[in-house]
């Protein structure tokens, strides 16, 4: 059968490819090294497939239409966003078992929106083009959550999202090995007065809360909360609940934080501890 054998949660900020000499070099180096330390980790627990929670910045959905969530079943290419600097190329699919997502979801009520075809951008990009492409023949199932555009989604909801991930690999007959990357945050400003913003002291609460195991904590920070502490970028942490959702009772452990206002971010990355 199938198994999850590993979880981390990450930035996927555009800036790092954009303009990566912008940030403190000794702060680039921390990040740019926790993303390749999570590719070793990545190889060591010998995954091959990832599945990458992320959301959509009006990039690939706009007014005409913007899913909840959303599971890419088909085709997968990118980025979309050719300011990335990132040769658009296609990215291998597990096709198979992102149906068997989709199909387990509809059974326990989880209604997807699917992709047959989906070019990824940049919240799928960034960790793909650092955290997985140096481990060939590494599969990605790109997912997307509306933690961009309100009404978003609810933080509880993300959560039984995991959770239904989870049911579904581990019902799956095949012998994959997956890990699960939530993506996003923590505290940044989009396009508003507050951007270029950091509140790193509200970081390390969320941090801590991840560490903590406190899923309860985070799902009772109101959407009203994280925008006035973290502003509208850091309600990508519901892809991080979202990704916690499929490790029941798992801590994460902080690998590496940096408050880079150069990337207009607040940069954190953790490292789920499964529970035996």
């Amino acid at each position: 059968m199938a198994e999850i054998v590993g979880g981390f949660l990450m930035p996927h900020n555009p800036m790092l490819t954009v303009a990566p000499q912008a940030a403190d070099p000794a702060k680039a180096k921390t990040i740019f090294g926790t993303f390749e330390a999570i590719s070793s980790r990545v190889k060591e627990l010998q995954a091959d497939t990832v599945i990458v929670i992320g959301d959509d910045h009006y990039t690939n959905f706009g007014p005409h239409c913007i899913p909840s969530y959303l599971i890419a079943i088909g085709d997968v290419d990118g980025p979309v966003e050719a300011f990335l600097g990132i040769e658009r190329a296609p990215i291998q699919n597990n096709e198979a078992l992102a149906n068997h997502i989709l199909k387990t979801g509809y059974a326990e009520g989880i209604d997807w929106s699917f992709a047959k075809s989906l070019t990824v951008e940049h919240s799928g990009a960034i960790p793909y083009h650092l955290a997985v492409r140096n481990n060939p023949g590494l599969k990605t199932i790109p997912i997307y959550l509306n933690a961009a555009v309100a009404p978003i989604i609810a933080s509880r909801r993300a959560y039984q999202i995991g959770g239904s991930i989870r049911r579904a690999v581990q019902s799956w007959p095949g012998n994959e090995r997956v890990v699960v990357y939530g993506t996003g945050g923590i505290s940044h400003w989009v396009g508003s007065f507050g951007m270029g913003r950091v509140n790193a002291e509200f970081d390390y609460r969320i941090l801590d809360l991840f560490q903590k195991g406190d899923i309860e904590g985070l799902i009772a920070l109101s959407d009203e909360t994280i925008l006035a502490e973290g502003g509208d970028g850091c309600l990508e942490i519901k892809n991080w609940i979202c990704a916690m959702g499929a490790f029941p009772g798992a801590t994460a452990d902080t690998l590496a934080y940096e408050a880079v206002p150069e990337w207009i971010t607040g940069m954190g990355f953790a490292e789920v501890k499964m529970v035996a």
